[in-house]
């Protein structure tokens, strides 16, 4: 097995870990929250732990892992990328909730898997707005769990000074990708009142803060404070994480109107139902006439969208050359990385690692 391979096996023995002492405290309170620590298994169970490995790496970057197995600090960077999967896990409850998604791995997204228990159950009231209810008080306890987790694990390490710097960037982390996700459902409801020539750089704003530094940078970020890292060396891993966390989000776009549902675990075109004012959409509409621009408005966020509207949209996505354009801006923003990682003044076997790693990310096909 390899390192990455071990990592993730750490995690997920400390993830188990940690929800078997809170599946204790909420026992002790109530047999009805077992559905919490069901549901919190089923999503963090598998994965491909690429916000994990990010901090991992970031932390080998910066000399973190420079005792080997002994090293000061491998069992917090576990620790803390266990937590990062933790908050991710709470970013989806909530993004589910948000963008009306059914489905999340494969199989019922978190408030309908509530909504469910609704049903099951014969209770009273409305099943949709319970599951709805239960699911955000869900994701909160995640988000809280994560920080329990991610704070546990700073106080163990070495230096003050290392867990208040990772600290901050988590910190940080947490307010970006909150305002990222405001802005992303503020331009799915806003878009006609913004100048055509603007939509652009909106939606590369929005996947910039909502998805890049959050599934990227930010990690990276961490994971090199936790090692305690000179300010060359955080700024290193910023540089060489915002253009592959962008890259990794337009491959996301893509997956989200052309993604095979067997493998994504999501509809096929499900992110044309929701109506995401993608960089995808945006180079659509950039690159059709007025007539064609306006067809794609009148269907883009249409929940009942059939599958015959759904190949109408992708064949004019196709078409206007914006998967194309697309492709290319992956290929530059991977490239803008690697270049960036080249010139770092990080430890070459976890550059090597991370090169590979932005290769794995950008080329998936989920």
């Amino acid at each position: 097995m390899d390192e990455s391979g071990r990592l993730i096996e750490l995690v997920q023995t400390r993830l188990g870990t940690f929800l078997t002492e809170r599946d204790a405290i909420l026992r002790r309170i109530s047999p009805d929250l077992a559905p919490f620590l069901e549901f919190s298994a089923d999503f963090l169970r598998g994965g491909k732990r690429f916000r994990a490995q990010f901090c991992y790496w970031g932390w080998q970057a910066a000399g973190g892992a420079s005792g080997g197995d002994s090293a000061p600090g491998l069992d917090a960077v576990v620790g803390v990328a266990s937590g990062l999967e933790l908050f991710h896990a709470a970013a989806l409850v909530h993004d589910d909730i948000i963008d009306h998604s059914d489905t999340r791995r494969g199989g019922p997204a978190a408030h309908r898997r509530f909504e469910q228990l609704h049903r099951s159950g014969g209770w009273r009231g409305n099943g949709g707005s319970f599951g709805e209810a239960s699911a955000v008080l869900f994701g909160d306890l995640l988000l809280g769990w994560s920080d329990e987790l991610i704070l546990d694990s700073l106080l163990s390490l070495p230096t003050l000074e290392a867990a208040r710097a990772a600290k901050r960037e988590f910190d940080r982390m947490r307010t970006e990708v909150t305002a990222g996700q405001y802005l992303d459902v503020l331009e799915e409801l806003a878009w006609p009142t913004v100048a055509e020539d603007e939509t652009l750089e909106r939606a590369h704003r929005v996947i910039t803060y909502k998805s890049a530094k959050y599934s990227v940078e930010a990690p990276l970020a961490i994971g090199a404070s936790m090692a305690g890292a000179s300010e060359a060396q955080v700024q290193a891993m910023r540089d060489f994480g915002l253009p592959l966390g962008i890259a990794y989000q337009l491959r996301d776009d893509l997956l989200g109107v052309f993604g095979d549902a067997a493998v994504t675990g999501k509809p096929s075109g499900d992110d044309l139902r929701e109506g995401k004012r993608t960089m995808l959409v945006a180079l659509t509409r950039a690159n059709v006439d007025a007539d064609e621009r306006d067809r794609i408005d009148a269907m883009l966020g249409d929940p009942g969208l059939t599958e015959e509207q759904i190949r109408a949209l992708q064949d004019t996505v196709r078409r206007s050359g914006a998967v194309d354009a697309t492709e290319r801006l992956i290929e530059e923003n991977v490239s803008a990385a690697l270049s960036a990682l080249s010139a770092a003044p990080v430890e070459p076997a976890a550059a090597q690692r991370l090169a590979e790693l932005a290769d794995t990310v950008t080329r998936r096909t989920a």
